[in-house]
């Protein structure tokens, strides 16, 4: 692999930031091409704060609004190519919303945004994945990331995400272009719980402290698990300012010095959550070697 480009896939705005903020800060700042598609506009989002709560419950509004907040955003992180899925093909994909099946076990499409007919989630796969794969012949990216096969923490538009990544990447490869390193966010269970731990013990009001459990989503692996790691320190400033632009959705966003964590932010529970010093990946299966290719300074493969 040589110094070729990065492409992102993430299902709202907020989410290429909070998942993987430092490694498009890091190959942004390295001056290699980095390209994120976003599916949909995040549509049926909560919203944080007085000042903009008159844009929940209202589709379109909200959209609007938050593509501005992510284009804030991209300007912190340094990313210059952005495209959304379905400028791709002139159909709309909409935010699934999320409710809870089986008893609360399984995360599932709001069935009202189901049945407006533009879910994200109930796409046919092809109609979602074709587009994509165009562009990843397109672009000829070296790197693509997305979520790991439970989303980070269920949401159906997360999973249909990387079900269409990974559809995508099969049809690319049939038309040309295979991409040699495929990564998932991730997070070890030794830093995770390192950082849940300062959580409690420092001041992070008004947010409130995490639960004192070892009870964490689905992003959150063993630490064997995890492929690659990126240095947030460099480009913390980059990742917290880009928190900050998705003022919708994130909240109280503060720098903190501490081993486990390098800042602190909250989401609509108001419960407070890292910023890690490291940001780690898994490597999806039938990917290549890592430790062939040319990485950014910042941006490591774990023994």
């Amino acid at each position: 692999m040589g110094t070729g480009g990065l492409l992102a896939v993430h299902a709202h705005p907020d989410d290429e930031t909070l998942a993987t903020g430092a490694l498009l800060a890091t190959w942004a700042a390295a001056d290699r091409p980095v390209t994120l598609v976003t599916c949909t506009r995040g549509e049926r989002g909560e919203v944080i704060g007085d000042a903009l709560a008159h844009l929940e419950g209202d589709g379109p509004a909200l959209a609007a609004h938050r593509e501005t907040e992510l284009a804030a955003a991209l300007a912190a992180l340094g990313v210059t190519d952005h495209v959304f899925l379905d400028a791709l093909t002139g159909a709309r994909y909409e935010d699934s919303g999320m409710a809870w099946a089986d008893e609360g076990r399984r995360a599932v499409a709001a069935p009202e945004a189901v049945a407006a007919g533009t879910a994200l989630a109930a796409q046919p796969l092809d109609d979602l994945a074709a587009p994509l794969a165009a562009l990843v012949v397109d672009r000829r990216p070296e790197v693509v990331v997305t979520y790991e096969p439970g989303g980070g923490y269920g949401h159906p538009d997360h999973v249909r995400a990387h079900d269409v990544t990974h559809r995508a990447l099969e049809l690319a490869a049939r038309d040309g272009h295979t991409v040699p390193v495929v990564l998932w966010a991730a997070q070890g269970r030794t830093r995770a719980r390192a950082a849940r731990a300062a959580l409690r013990r420092l001041d992070v009001a008004p947010l409130a402290r995490p639960a004192d459990d070892d009870v964490f989503a689905s992003v959150v692996v063993p630490d064997d698990e995890v492929a690659l790691e990126v240095d947030t320190r460099a480009v913390r400033d980059a990742v917290l300012a880009a928190l900050a632009a998705h003022a919708t959705q994130v909240q109280q966003v503060r720098a903190v010095d501490d081993d486990a964590l390098l800042g602190v932010y909250g989401l609509s529970l108001g419960l407070a959550e890292p910023v890690l010093p490291v940001e780690q990946y898994r490597l999806a299966p039938g990917s290549g070697d890592l430790a062939a290719a040319a990485w950014p300074a910042g941006v490591r493969p774990v023994a």
